[in-house]
C-alpha cells in the first residue's frame, strides 16, 4: 500500500478522483506560481515599478521555462519551500538587464498561496458542479419512488412509518444548504495573497495598492491586503468540505442499513463480491462515503490547528495546511463522484418498490 490511497495504483480507482487530483500535480503547481510571477511583472510595469520591456522578458522567460525538479527538490528540503530556487532558475532565463525585476516586493508565501489559491478555484468547481448534479439526481429518485413507504427508524429502532421521500429529503437538506453556502466559501478562497515580505509591501512603496490591484485584476481574484497568518478562509473551506463529506456519509450509512438482507429496503445494481461467500453483494460505494466523511471529520482538527501562526509568518503551521488541506478537497471530490454512482445505482426503494422488483 501507498502512503496515499488517493494515489494508490488500485485504492485510487476506489478512493480517488483524477479530477480533481490534477489540481495538485507538480505541472499544475508550476505552472501556477509562473502565472503569478508574469503577472506580477505586468501589474508592476503598468505602475511604473520595474522598467519597460521587463514584463514580456519576464513572460517569455515563464512560458518557456523547464524546471531543474533535482534542484528544487534539494533546495526545498533546505529552505523549507521551492520558491527562492524557483526564481532563482527563472532569473537565468531572463535578459540580465531585467533579471532584477522578477518577483520584485513579493515574498514566497505570496507565491505559494496564490498559486493554491489559483489551483483551488477549478477543484471547487467541480464540486459545485457534482453537488448540483447530485441534488438532481436525488430529486429523480424521489421522483420515482418517493411514495413508497418505509420503516421510519429512530435510534436504531423502529418507529413510525413514513414515505421514500422523507428519507431523501433529510439526504438532500443538508446538500441544498452546501449549495448554497458555496459561492461564499468559494468567494474568500478567491483571493490574491500580495504583501511582501513581513506583510507591508514596503518594497513598493506608494505604487503597492495599485500594483496589488492590478495583479489581482490579472488573475482574476479578489484583493483584500495580507492574509499571511490570517487562514480564515481555508478553515472554513475545511469545514465546507468536511460538512458536505458528512452530509453524503449519512446517505451513505442509511444506504448499508436499508441494503441489510433482513431489512431489504432498497435494492444497488452490481454491488461488491466477496471471496468467500459468492450470494454476498456488498454496498461498497455506500461504505465508502461513511469512510470518508470520517477521514475528513479527522483531518478538520489539522486545518483548525493551522490557524494559530506566530508573529509574521509560520513555517510549521503553513507545512502542516499543505499536508492536511489538499487531502480534504481530494476525499470531498471522490465522495461527490461515488455518491452520484451510489444514486445511480439504484434500482428498487421502498417497501412497495422492492415488492414489485421481485414479482
Amino acid at each position: 500500500m501507498s502512503v496515499s490511497v488517493f494515489e494508490h495504483p488500485l485504492l485510487s480507482g476506489l478512493l480517488g478522483d483524477d479530477a480533481i487530483r490534477s489540481t495538485f500535480s507538480f505541472a499544475s503547481e508550476i505552472e501556477a506560481m509562473l502565472r503569478f510571477e508574469a503577472a506580477l511583472a505586468v501589474a508592476e510595469e503598468a505602475a511604473g515599478v520595474i522598467a519597460d520591456g521587463a514584463a514580456k522578458a519576464i513572460q517569455t522567460s515563464c512560458k518557456n521555462f523547464q524546471p531543474d525538479i533535482a534542484a528544487l527538490q534539494a533546495a526545498t528540503a533546505r529552505d523549507g519551500v521551492m520558491v527562492p530556487e524557483l526564481v532563482r532558475q527563472l532569473r537565468e532565463a531572463i535578459d540580465p538587464e531585467f533579471r532584477t525585476h522578477l518577483h520584485f516586493g513579493a515574498t514566497s508565501q505570496d507565491v505559494v498561496d496564490t498559486a493554491l489559491v489559483l489551483r483551488l478555484r477549478p477543484a471547487l468547481q467541480t464540486i459545485a458542479d457534482r453537488l448540483a448534479a447530485l441534488c438532481g439526481q436525488l430529486d429523480l429518485l424521489e421522483t420515482t419512488y418517493g411514495q413508497n413507504d418505509l420503516v421510519g427508524r429512530t435510534r436504531m429502532q423502529a418507529a413510525r412509518p413514513l414515505r421514500v421521500a422523507d428519507r431523501i429529503a433529510a439526504w438532500r437538506r443538508p446538500l441544498a444548504g452546501l449549495l448554497s453556502d458555496f459561492p461564499t466559501v468559494e468567494q474568500k478562497v478567491a483571493c490574491l495573497q500580495f504583501a511582501g515580505a513581513t506583510g507591508t509591501l514596503d518594497d513598493l512603496g506608494a505604487q503597492g495598492r495599485a500594483v496589488a490591484e492590478r495583479l489581482a485584476q490579472e488573475l482574476e481574484l479578489s484583493y483584500a491586503g495580507c492574509w499571511h497568518t490570517d487562514r480564515q478562509s481555508f478553515a472554513e473551506l475545511a469545514g465546507f468540505l468536511s460538512r458536505l463529506t458528512g452530509a453524503l456519509g449519512k446517505t451513505g450509512l442509511d444506504v448499508t442499513l436499508m441494503a441489510q438482507n433482513e431489512v431489504g429496503e432498497i435494492e444497488l445494481s452490481g454491488g461488491g463480491g466477496s471471496s468467500a461467500m459468492a450470494h454476498k453483494k456488498n454496498p461498497v460505494k455506500a461504505e465508502i462515503l461513511v469512510a470518508l466523511a470520517s477521514f475528513n471529520a479527522t483531518l478538520l482538527p489539522g486545518m483548525h490547528t493551522a490557524l494559530v501562526h506566530e508573529n509574521e509568518r509560520s513555517g510549521a503551521a503553513w507545512t502542516l495546511e499543505w499536508m492536511v488541506l489538499p487531502q480534504m478537497v481530494l476525499a470531498t471530490g471522490a465522495a461527490l463522484r461515488v455518491a452520484g454512482d451510489l444514486l445511480g445505482d439504484i434500482v428498487a426503494m421502498g417497501t412497495g418498490s422492492m415488492q414489485d422488483n421481485r414479482s
